[in-house]
């Protein structure tokens, strides 16, 4: 499960912004497009390297480094425009030692646990229902960067197991809402897709490969927020670049620790 959670911060409290149709378009595009790239791309991200520069990722991913990278994906050589939001896209990879792909596909479907395992940026977990290989998962996230910021959120997650060695698993984001007053007797939720624009949309995308004695995982997130308010950029420019690769450094380093734990 994806918990990549990607934060836009303003201070203080962020004034109410509306998540429009037009913006959501935006996003479903760019999320089209990608989908299409990725069923191009090879399975894991460094097999497309030249063979040097392979062989160089992979020694540092068994030392135990998450490799991070920020991606865009263009129409047609040109940015996809969305209007009132901000995109952010980052891919991680990590390889974990002594572990197999059956157990790791079990670490991460055991949904009711997972507050266990990623806290304190997941707060409560729960799995909602599942259909085989199909689930509906709810998280409450927790993010604080000057100020704190609770999403009780909702996804649709579907594994794919292609062979012995290989899985994906697609998590997307069906309702995010953000909540006030979190923990207190008043506690209640703004309107969704009417709120401070934290997080609107998120979607992951997990590759799983068993091999080298262990489980490579690639995981790429998509998520949408609000734009950068007007005169905030020396601000909020920061935070845009540095936490999406938080985010996903969090998720993979403590997937690591979870199951090698």
């Amino acid at each position: 499960m994806i918990l990549a959670l990607i934060l836009l911060l303003v201070p203080g409290s962020a004034a109410a912004e509306q998540l429009r149709p037009e913006t959501i378009a935006g996003f479903d595009r760019y999320v089209s497009l990608s989908e299409q790239q990725m069923t191009s791309e090879a399975f894991l991200g460094v097999d497309s390297l030249a063979p040097a520069e392979r062989a160089a990722a992979i020694a540092r991913l068994k030392s135990g480094e998450v490799i991070t990278e920020r991606l865009q994906t263009l129409d047609q050589n040109h940015p996809i425009f969305v209007p009132n939001g901000l995109i952010h896209h980052w891919r991680g990879s990590i390889f974990i030692p002594g572990v197999t792909l059956s157990r790791t596909l079990a670490f991460l479907q055991d949904y009711d646990h997972e507050s266990r395992f990623y806290s304190p940026d997941v707060q409560q977990s729960k799995l909602i229902g599942r259909h085989g290989d199909h689930f509906k998962v709810f998280l409450r996230l927790r993010k604080t960067k000057v100020v704190t910021v609770i999403l009780n959120t909702e996804y649709d997650v579907q594994y794919n197991r292609i062979d012995r060695a290989r899985a994906i698993s697609i998590s997307r984001s069906t309702r995010i809402a953000e909540v006030e007053n979190a923990g207190k007797p008043h506690e209640s939720e703004k309107s969704v897709g009417n709120d401070s624009g934290f997080l609107w949309r998120l979607n992951s995308y997990w590759h799983f490969l068993e091999q080298d004695g262990g489980v490579y995982i690639q995981l790429d997130a998509i998520s949408l927020t609000r734009d950068i308010p007007t005169g905030l950029g020396w601000l909020i420019g920061p935070f845009v670049t540095s936490i999406p690769k938080q985010s996903l450094v969090f998720t993979l380093t403590h997937t690591r620790l979870g199951l090698t734990r």
